[in-house]
């Protein structure tokens, strides 16, 4: 691969420069809510695939396949308009998508060690968060942002621990955005109501 820059001893290569730039102004326009955020999460997870298979890291490359897939069905399903009123999930929608990931995830790792994975614990754990962290964006889910907190989180540490600085530091910062992103879609989601029971004889 085409080295661009070294930082402190670490060769920062132009497809993961691509990839890193691509992503933030992706997340950018999604914490705004424009439908253009989709193009650039597609050409960003195009690159960042050839680059985790580059180093073994064969779910995080394949849940790019996801983002693409999410890319062209998130341009779609937002519209012209984009995200304007996003809304939330049912507390027991909450709880069966947790269990339903853990269970994913616990099934997936023996697939990666089978297929000589790096990482595989952490690696499922990207796959299995990623995959739940854009379908509730591209369903204008509040709850996407602080599943993208925890996916971002394990990132930038199993990315630090595999020798990708540069994109463990943009995990990072993916932190912070996600934090950014889910105070500014709580403020346009409407508070979730519980139905008052109807008077006696009503």
């Amino acid at each position: 691969m085409t080295v661009l820059f070294t930082v402190w001893g670490y060769d920062v290569t132009a497809i993961e420069f691509a990839s890193v730039v691509l992503a933030f102004l992706a997340i950018g326009l999604g914490i705004r809510g424009t439908r253009w955020t989709w193009p650039f999460y597609f050409l960003s997870s195009l690159l960042y695939g050839w680059l985790f298979v580059e180093f073994d890291l064969f779910a995080s490359a394949a849940t790019q396949l996801i983002f693409m897939a999410a890319a062209i069905w998130g341009w779609f399903s937002w519209g012209r308009e984009g995200v304007r009123t996003p809304s939330r999930l049912a507390a027991a929608t909450r709880i069966r998508g947790l269990v339903g990931a853990a269970v994913l995830w616990v099934l997936v790792v023996p697939l990666l060690a089978s297929v000589g994975g790096a990482a595989t614990w952490g690696d499922a754990f990207m796959l299995v968060g990623s995959l739940a962290g854009q379908l509730l964006m591209v369903l204008q889910k509040t709850e996407t942002w602080p599943v993208w907190i925890v996916v971002n989180t394990v990132g930038a540490v199993l990315y630090f621990s595999q020798g990708l600085y540069f994109t463990s530091l943009f995990y990072a910062v993916l932190i912070l955005m996600a934090v950014a992103g889910w105070r500014a879609w709580s403020s346009r989601s409407p508070a979730t109501t519980v139905a008052s029971p109807a008077p006696a004889g009503a």
